[in-house]
């Protein structure tokens, strides 16, 4: 059996992984940069290539090509720590065979490693494109695989039906389909579908001939001319009218359409994405939405998540929108204190990354200096997240730093921060007691929110700065080594016992220091 090359300049992540190849009894090489792999491909070809992105020298994607180009049967596993769109599209492009972002779990690795050595056909090579603006940020495990589907798709034409809720960005995914694709260069054309009304979209859509019906004194081109081998993105698909559907079906079935007062077809070489917050079954039970066109529509469905399921991804959106409010509105980058990102780590965002923007744009705005603490936030998101409550109490170290506790109404326990193990909310009124003054609670299920609620309570007298940063990481370390124990050290069983994504446990034991430990 071929060896197993891994190529990374970090020699603990090369460590990691050659012991847990060791165990699986998988041969391999381990190498520090790009130049000493192809230097090494002159007497010997990998069975698997496990490749990081960004490394001295020449990049993991250059290598990338070069080896497809060279011996395109090897599967190449791309890992990087850089987890953004244009690296997962450049990765998909260049041949890649899966794309892992760091810091992965090693089982879920190993599973890759494996899966690539049974794959005996070669992978198709596809010239890499140039890497455009990065508007899609998300390091969350449903954001990568968004980025998945879009490298897998870039290289296709088929019609793609994005669903998700009110700003989750689905033209911006719809423009990077498009943007990735072979059609880039030609048209791009988006129309909302709900925001024209019923007697003039029919014309929009598909353009009228002079004199078609009162007003038509020109001859018109509809979004369809526009795009012509372009793509065509129509948003709130789920809006259309009955008789536009059945006209949208013929074209998605022919390819051919007809002006409105028009007597000739008109070819058609456009791709549709389509968009859509509403759920398209549902309507199709309902009578609201064709069936036949769904099907049509629904070749290829992409959901986006909402925000509030990949919470971890809030502050490197806050981060990037805020430098784009400085550039764009004036002054100097504004920064959040950690009491001021968790409340808003644990507002609800009912307007999802779209709101999440605007909230970036008031605190530029509005805020008093760059250090934005939670006193400084919209009133909206101190209220529903519950700071309020807590900004209110008498107690000046309670109001600047007690945890806020997420909104019911707007903020459903998430994937990667369960409510369940949030820490509790300072109540209105709430008056530090030390740990003796506290009554005793008769409920087992409480006992250990009383005990935290009296050492926070403790803390906050004592005068200690953030107490409650430091009880929540002493929280989720105490929960990871009570999984880990109950599962003997199974990291995958931990993960979903805990309620999070194994990423999501991996990455909690870096950031707590416990990888020596467990």
């Amino acid at each position: 059996m071929k060896n197993v090359w891994i190529v990374d300049d970090d020699r603990s992540i090369r460590w990691v992984l050659e012991k847990a190849l060791t165990r699986e009894g998988l041969p391999y090489r381990s190498f520090e940069n790009a130049r000493d792999v192809q230097n090494a491909l002159d007497d010997e070809t990998p069975s698997v290539l496990v490749s990081d992105v960004r490394m001295p020298g020449e990049s993991g994607l250059s290598l990338l090509k070069k080896i497809k180009a060279a011996h395109p049967q090897v599967p190449v596993i791309v890992m990087t720590a850089f987890s953004d769109l244009d690296t997962a599209v450049q990765a998909f492009q260049g041949g890649a065979f899966e794309y892992l972002p760091k810091p992965f779990d090693v089982d879920q690795a190993l599973a890759l490693i494996r899966r690539a050595v049974a794959v005996a056909e070669p992978i198709p090579v596809e010239e890499t494109q140039a890497s455009g603006e990065r508007d899609m940020l998300g390091k969350a495990a449903a954001m990568q695989d968004v980025f998945r589907a879009i490298g897998r798709l870039s290289q296709s034409h088929v019609t793609v039906l994005i669903t998700g809720e009110s700003g989750t960005g689905k033209e911006l995914v719809a423009r990077a389909l498009h943007e990735h694709s072979l059609r880039k260069g030609k048209p791009f054309i988006a129309i909302n579908t709900a925001a024209i009304p019923k007697d003039l979209l029919e014309s929009e859509l598909f353009g009228h001939e002079r004199g078609s019906f009162t007003g038509a004194q020109a001859t018109r081109q509809g979004r369809f001319q526009q795009a012509e081998g372009g793509t065509l993105f129509l948003d709130e698909i789920g809006d259309m009218p009955s008789d536009l559907q059945v006209r949208l079906l013929r074209v998605l079935q022919d390819g051919e359409y007809y002006r409105v007062g028009g007597q000739a077809p008109m070819k058609s070489n456009v791709r549709i994405i389509a968009a859509t917050h509403q759920n398209l079954d549902e309507r199709v039970r309902q009578g609201l939405f064709r069936e036949d066109l769904l099907h049509r529509l629904n070749v290829v469905r992409l959901r986006l998540p909402p925000l509030r399921e990949r919470r971890e991804d809030v502050p490197l959106l806050m981060k990037h929108f805020l430098g784009k409010s400085a550039q764009t509105l004036g002054g100097d980058m504004k920064s959040l204190t950690p009491a001021a990102m968790h409340v808003v780590q644990n507002f609800g965002f009912p307007g999802n990354v779209r709101q999440l923007e605007n909230i970036c744009h008031w605190i530029t705005v509005m805020a008093p200096g760059n250090m934005v603490d939670v006193a400084d936030l919209p009133p909206e998101v101190r209220v529903l997240s519950g700071a309020t409550a807590v900004a209110e109490a008498p107690a000046p170290m309670a109001a600047e730093y007690a945890p806020a506790a997420a909104a019911p109404a707007y903020a459903p326990a998430p994937v990667y921060a369960p409510a369940a193990y949030a820490p509790p909310a300072a109540p209105r009124h709430f008056t530090p007691e030390p740990p003796a003054a506290a009554a005793p609670t008769t409920s087992a299920s409480g006992e250990w929110q009383h005990a935290l609620a009296a050492t926070l309570a403790s803390a906050i007298q004592q005068g200690e700065h953030a107490p409650g940063e430091r009880l929540t990481r002493e929280f989720e370390a105490t929960m990871i080594r009570a999984a880990l124990t109950q599962t003997k050290g199974r990291r995958i069983e931990a993960s979903e016992w805990l309620g999070w994504g194994r990423n999501t446990l991996t990455r909690k034991i870096h950031e707590l220091g416990m990888d020596g430990e467990v």
